[in-house]
């Protein structure tokens, strides 16, 4: 899967331009991904010296990312025109969720599980949620 992953805000705390102290668990569970052949990359409006800076804060920390604001490795961005800084990605995982960013512990469980966010809660409180019974009308 390739799963797009920002940077501030998510694997470190806000304090752009500088870097905030890394979220917990963060770095630790972007090598578990990787090591199970996930391909990341780092999505960040960082650019320049900034950008630099933040991966190489990953790279200290054993996170190499398959690409950085870009599809793959080798991809040319034209300096001359204007691109699309929207990636192909499976996966997006952002501060800015609608709901805000699970703990990376509860996000590995979601991508290494295949679960969403609704069955870990429903399973945290308990809860069993039926299957829909099929109607006469549905066959298999």
């Amino acid at each position: 899967m390739t799963i797009a992953v920002d940077f501030d805000g998510t694997i470190v705390e806000h304090r752009y331009p500088e870097i905030g102290r890394e979220l917990p668990f963060a770095t630790q569970t972007l090598k578990m991904l990787i090591e199970e052949g996930h391909k990341l990359i780092l999505w960040s409006v960082r650019e320049g010296k900034l950008l630099d800076e933040a991966v190489a804060f990953c790279r200290e920390r054993g996170v190499e990312f398959y690409a950085v604001n870009k599809d793959f490795p080798e991809e040319e961005i034209d300096k001359n025109r204007h691109f699309s800084r929207k990636l192909k990605a499976d996966l997006w995982i952002d501060d800015r969720n609608v709901g805000g960013l699970p703990d990376w512990g509860t996000i590995y469980e979601m991508i290494h599980h295949k679960k969403t966010y609704e069955q870990i809660l429903l399973e945290e409180l308990g809860v069993r949620k039926e299957k829909p019974k099929k109607k006469w009308w549905q066959f298999g």
